[in-house]
């Protein structure tokens, strides 16, 4: 059994880590309110911009889409949304694990787009990593100032890489927020915008667009504005998918500490009276002996 001196060097030392998990819980707790507000607005929004930008995708023809092109996938790039920090349970790992099924599963040439620091960490040795060349540094600066403004430079780029056949198929894989316990791993086609992915029924399917001012202008206005949104959507729900999972993580890190202290307080306490019932033992001994 391990000396006293040992033991409550334990308990400090477990008593330290609760109290700094716990203190993480309460941050990544008042982050996530806000994190969630974010995204609760803004997915109704994004989500009927996305079904107008299908309906209106398959009523084009598709030499008027540019957006719209259905190429052969010779290359194709994967983006990869992950946080800058750890301490959040598997969160990072499922897009990571997400994304290398996802390589192995393409025939084609394959590049990774890393937004966060914990994907660059992962694929800084793969030949995979950012080889077409789009963006010339990392992307964690994102997190720094998530914001419509730049989340939509990084989706300009991605579309005229896609116009220009840079790539020919852009696959966004993120955690998607269903609750503080529940994210959910999405694989979302960015480009080109597939009509199939909107829930066809007979309203929407059949609706009959009269283009004002024209064609041309749509395309190249409306369309470009709503995959900023779809790709701010994305990060808006990684975003509070990461407080969530930390919280969680944190939560449960917290409940393990408390009871590793419990079982550290009560083996302090029999190693104690067990010290003590020898130093009683020995007084005893000593006094049977003088006698």
């Amino acid at each position: 059994m391990a000396n006293l001196k040992e033991i409550r060097n334990r308990i400090s030392s477990v008593n330290s880590t609760m109290q700094i998990t716990s203190a993480m819980k309460m941050v990544s707790a008042a982050k996530l309110k806000r994190a969630q507000d974010a995204i609760t607005q803004m997915r109704p929004y994004a989500q009927k911009l996305g079904e107008i930008l299908g309906n209106l995708s398959a009523s084009l023809e598709s030499s008027d889409n540019i957006y719209g092109e259905i190429r052969e996938p010779n290359n194709v790039l994967l983006v990869a949304v992950t946080s800058n920090r750890g301490l959040c349970g598997g969160f990072n790992n499922n897009v990571i694990k997400q994304i290398n099924r996802l390589v192995s599963e393409e025939s084609s040439n394959v590049g990774i787009l890393p937004i966060g620091k914990k994907a660059n960490d992962a694929f800084k040795n793969s030949d995979n990593l950012n080889n077409f060349g789009i963006f010339s540094e990392g992307l964690e600066g994102l997190w720094d100032d998530l914001s419509f403004e730049n989340v939509g430079q990084v989706a300009s780029k991605l579309m005229e890489a896609y116009v220009e056949g840079t790539v020919d198929k852009i696959v966004v894989v993120y955690n998607r927020f269903k609750n503080v316990g529940v994210q959910i791993i999405t694989s979302e086609q960015f480009l080109p915008i597939n009509p199939t992915e909107v829930e066809a029924d007979s309203e929407s399917s059949n609706i009959d667009y009269i283009f004002e001012p024209s064609k041309e202008e749509i395309i190249l206005d409306l369309i470009p504005k709503s995959l900023k949104v779809q790709l701010y959507k994305a990060m808006l729900d990684s975003n509070a998918a990461e407080h969530g999972a930390r919280m969680t993580a944190m939560h449960k890190a917290t409940d393990n500490a408390s009871e590793l202290k419990k079982d550290l307080s009560l083996s302090y306490n029999k190693a104690r009276q067990a010290a003590i019932t020898n130093e009683i033992l020995e007084i005893v001994g000593g006094a049977e002996a003088l006698n």
